[in-house]
This record gives structure tokens, C-alpha cells and sequence, in this order.
């Protein structure tokens, strides 16, 4: 924590059984209160797992079809290919295959109506690859997801998430709104400058229409407790069936499109990320970041295994590469490894195969246009570049270790090996993209 500012941390673990929930440092440097495992985070993307849970519960009851075409339930429903918009399915919004522009900033206001006025103003999101055929992370795609529950279930997307999994699971202090946790201890957001976390109260603000795809506050006890319902039986904690062991399996099975987030992942199930390891036993992972709040969650069904982490400062990025993209947790706890990854120099004329400026593409909270460019070029056997978002850049080095795959080393990269990326070539067989943070960077 002191080595990354980061005033406050909670963490829980779910390990032979037995859990163990703890809180370090203070929720606010500004107005310190201990964090402990009931202190109130933003968990972000973590988020997307509950919706996808949800979604399942759904499917159950006959409302809802993975299979089916987004369109089944939301007839009006338009991206900027509506050749895409008929055919996409709600399987591909969850497994992060729909292939449309996948982060949209723009805020629709604090009512009931933000998801469906957000939905509706999708028609503008370019369409990137073929729905089906390549990872690419989609806040966006979940966020249609969420508003197809709101139509099945007639209710907006934060009462039915109370409805059909909240209460029964009495994560009492899991919300999406601050005024129905009152009087709980909230972890403000911190930035870091001049070498020291700063806390920045206005970056708590998160727009409602992203509420599915990363809105929830939670605390670490809370997230042990979903940890354990899908490493269990699906039952309630009173007892009441709400998913099948099938549907829970379901939920890490069957993946789509693989590649990196940050570790390699073999696809997407149902919103979780099935993490690779060198012993084949997968990893159900996800995490999430907001601007001074960065989390970490997975789980190993068979090892009984769960970690989650919750942490109020912009330095939880690097806490969240050492603990859960390295392997030291995993191999700790768990007996497993990520993919053996040892640096393998290329010739100049292999790597000039990857070298230009990739570009991703996304729409700012006033609804324009913005990019984050990559420009590589060749040098000791490996890649060296800049990373340029709205004219503040980072140096960047990839190192290839197989076929298309690299490491990332950067300012923050973590340990050695825990940060990965790669690259995709399209048909004609030219490198067309790079998969990096597990956003699709277009090679110009």
C-alpha cells in the first residue's frame, strides 16, 4: 500500500473452507476512518458478473434465450451496422464478442429512463469485427443487457437486480446507490500526485446508465459471499433455490473468443472471464476500475478458492497486477500457474511485421469521438513505442513469448510476466489488430 498510495484496502479470502475478511489503511486520507470488510467500495466491472447472474436467473424462469437475437427483446435496438443489430445475440453481449465500440462515457441523467434513452443512442457505435469472432471488452454490450432485463422484468435494472439477486443473497451492503447505504463507511476515490494519494470526492460520481456494467458498491464481505454462492449449489442463504448447479456451471462454460485481459483468458462464459493456467484447471475472473477505485475478484471452482480485493486509489491498478494477474495468490492457494511466458527475441524482419500506430476509438461523455493511439517500431528483437491518449503519452515495451503473444512492460506493468497482450491478423493474413487491456487497437 505505501508503495503504490493507496490509503485504504479491503480483502477477503476464501481458502480450505474458511474465509477471512480484513480491512487495512483508512477509508479517506483527507477524513481517515479504519477500512474493515464492511467498508463501502466501488467494485466497477466486478459488476458485469451480477448482471450476467441475473441474466441466468432469467434464462431459468423461460424469459430469456442466450442464443436468441438481442432484437427478440429489444425490437428496436440499433447499432451503426444494423445488419449486426438484427443478428447479435444476448450470448455475445455477455462474452464480449458483439464486435461494436465497447466504452461510451455519455451520462443520461439519474432516472428511471437513463438505460433506455443510453441504449438508444447505441446507433452510433462503429462496428469493429464480425459479432461472434474476436474478444473485445464491451461495456457497452452489457449495458444492453441490463436494459433487457429492465423490459423482461418490468422493473428499472436496479430494482430487479435487488429483486432477483441481492436480497436473496442479503448482500446488504451491496447497492447502487449511496442513499440506500447511509450511515455505512465509504472508501473515497484518490488520485496520486506529487508521490501521494489525494482524495478527489467528485470522481465517486458514476453515470446510471452504466449501472450494469459497472456500478454496484459493495465490501469485501459481500463479495465473499457471492464468491461462495457460485462456488456452491445455488441455493440462497435461506435456503431458496435461485440457480441450478448447471446454470452456475453454465456460467464458466462454453466461452467465446479468447486472448488478454491482462492475463490470457480462453473466452468469456456467461460475464466471467475463464483465465488460463499452465495446469488447465480455469479461473473465474473479473475486476473492475473507476477513476480512484480499482478491485480485483476471481475464483477456482475446483480448488474452492476465492480472492477479492477492494482499494480507493488510482495505485490499485499495480496492488491488483501483483495479487491477481501474478500468479503468487494462485499458486499459493491454489497450486496453479499462468502460461509459461519466457521472452523470445524476433529477428527485424519478424518484427517488422508488427510495427505502425494502432488506434482505438471511443465516444466522451459529451458523445464525440476519442482516440488512444500505439505507434511500435522494431528494436532488440522486440517492440518499443509510446502510448498517446489526448496528448499524454507513456513509454510502452512488448516482448514477443509465442505466436502473437507479448508482455507488456510499461510504468504499470507489475511484476514480470503478469501483464499480457496480443496481436490478431484479419483474413488476408496481415496483423490487423492489437488486443491490449483487452481493447482492439486498429492497426492504421
Amino acid at each position: 500500500m505505501a508503495r503504490h498510495h493507496i490509503p485504504g484496502v479491503a480483502v477477503g479470502v476464501l481458502y480450505q473452507g474458511d474465509e477471512y475478511v480484513r480491512g487495512y489503511g483508512v477509508t479517506s486520507v483527507d477524513a481517515p476512518q479504519p477500512v474493515d470488510g464492511d467498508t463501502l467500495f466501488r467494485i466497477a466491472s466486478t459488476t458485469k458478473t451480477f448482471t450476467g447472474t441475473v441474466v441466468m436467473r432469467l434464462v431459468e424462469e423461460g424469459k430469456l434465450d442466450l442464443n436468441a437475437p438481442i432484437r427478440r427483446y429489444l425490437p428496436d435496438f440499433r447499432v451503426a451496422d444494423d445488419a449486426v443489430a438484427a443478428q447479435v445475440t444476448l450470448r455475445q453481449c455477455l462474452n464480449h464478442s458483439a464486435g461494436w465500440v465497447g466504452d461510451d462515457e455519455q451520462d443520461f441523467g439519474r432516472g428511471d429512463d437513463a438505460l433506455a434513452r443510453y441504449v438508444a443512442s447505441m446507433r452510433v457505435l462503429l462496428q469493429l469485427t464480425p459479432p461472434g469472432t474476436q474478444f473485445a471488452y464491451n461495456n457497452t454490450a452489457i449495458d444492453v443487457a441490463g436494459r433487457v432485463i429492465e423490459v423482461v422484468t418490468g422493473q428499472p435494472y436496479e430494482a430487479a437486480m435487488r429483486a432477483f439477486l441481492l436480497d436473496p443473497l442479503q448482500l446488504e451492503h451491496t447497492r447502487f446507490f449511496t442513499d440506500q447505504l447511509a450511515g455505512y463507511p465509504l472508501a473515497g476515490c484518490h488520485i496520486i500526485a506529487d508521490d501521494r494519494a489525494v482524495f478527489v470526492p467528485d470522481l465517486w460520481q458514476l453515470p446510471r446508465n452504466g449501472h450494469p456494467d459497472g456500478g454496484l458498491i459493495s465490501s469485501a464481505r459481500d463479495q465473499l459471499r457471492f464468491a461462495r454462492f457460485h462456488l456452491g449449489d445455488g441455493r440462497a442463504v435461506d435456503g431458496a433455490p435461485l440457480l441450478t448447479p448447471a446454470s452456475l456451471q453454465a456460467m464458466r462454460s462454453n466461452p467465446g473468443p479468447g486472448g488478454t485481459l491482462v492475463a490470457e483468458i480462453d473466452g468469456f462464459g456467461v460475464t466471467f472471464a475463464l483465465r488460463r493456467t499452465a495446469e488447465g484447471l480455469p479461473v473465474a475472473m473479473h475486476g473492475g476500475s473507476w477513476s480512484g477505485q480499482h478491485s480485483g475478484f476471481f475464483f477456482v471452482p475446483d480448488r474452492g478458492f476465492a480472492l477479492t480485493m477492494l482499494t480507493n486509489s488510482d495505485g490499485g491498478a499495480r496492488l491488483r497486477l501483483e495479487l491477481f494477474y501474478d500468479d503468487w495468490a494462485l499458486q499459493r492457494f491454489a497450486g496453479l500457474h499462468n502460461p509459461p511466458a519466457a521472452p523470445i527475441p524476433r529477428t527485424a524482419a519478424q518484427v517488422a511485421d508488427y510495427e505502425g500506430t494502432y488506434v482505438n476509438r471511443s465516444l466522451d461523455q459529451a458523445g464525440g469521438w476519442s482516440e488512444t493511439a500505439i505507434t511500435l517500431h522494431g528494436a532488440d528483437g522486440a517492440l518499443r513505442g509510446q502510448v498517446d491518449q489526448g496528448g499524454s503519452g507513456s513509454d510502452l515495451g512488448l516482448t514477443f513469448y509465442r505466436d502473437e503473444y507479448v508482455l507488456v512492460d510499461s510504468a504499470s506493468s507489475g511484476p514480470p510476466g503478469s501483464y499480457r497482450a496480443n496481436f490478431v491478423r484479419g483474413a488476408d493474413g496481415r496483423v490487423t489488430w492489437l488486443s491490449y487491456g483487452g481493447r482492439l487497437y486498429a492497426r492504421q
